[in-house]
């Protein structure tokens, strides 16, 4: 009797498949450290571009209005006469200028550029006989019930309070 050496099949790729999910776990760190070295950048060109009469919110949701700025601190007036020193890295974001949005919105239009539906005028006789017949007039029966006969569901609220 001859005994023969045959080999266990193999799953074959068996170092692909172990190097795959290292490989994604590495490229997620990648990804989210670069999300947030270009949220740092952004809050770094935030607070350099702060001004004297810059209005911002701060992390913690103080408003004001920048009137002196230093290397580490942001001097800031929440109210008249109200004086607050914060740390630079709190300045939030800054609140855009109600003139300078109001420019952007509000551009003027030209004669030539003018569309064509505005300079037409449209007038609209109406009968007050024809409005009074459109307004739909339920029947005075039961609360709650339509005209058709149906009955509607009066509207539940939620409760106000638990009770224990």
């Amino acid at each position: 009797m001859q005994l023969l050496a045959v080999p266990m099949a193999s799953s074959g790729g068996g170092g692909i498949t172990l190097l795959l999910p290292l490989i994604l776990i590495v490229g997620m760190i990648w990804f989210m450290s670069r999300t947030q070295k270009k949220q740092r950048q952004r809050q770094a060109d935030t607070v350099a571009a702060l001004t004297p009469g810059t209005k911002v919110i701060t992390t913690s949701g103080l408003v004001g209005i920048v009137e002196e700025t230093d290397d580490d601190y942001v001097t800031l007036e929440i109210s008249e006469g109200v004086l607050v020193q914060v740390v630079k890295a709190a300045i939030g974001r800054v609140i855009p200028d109600e003139d300078a949005a109001a420019d952007e919105v509000e551009a003027p239009v030209a004669a030539d550029e003018a569309p064509a539906a505005t300079t037409a005028t449209t007038t609209v006789v109406t009968d007050e006989a024809d409005d009074a017949a459109k307004v739909d007039v339920p029947d005075a029966g039961k609360a709650g019930e339509k005209a058709d006969g149906k009955v509607q569901d009066a509207p539940k609220l939620p409760p106000t309070h638990t009770e224990n």
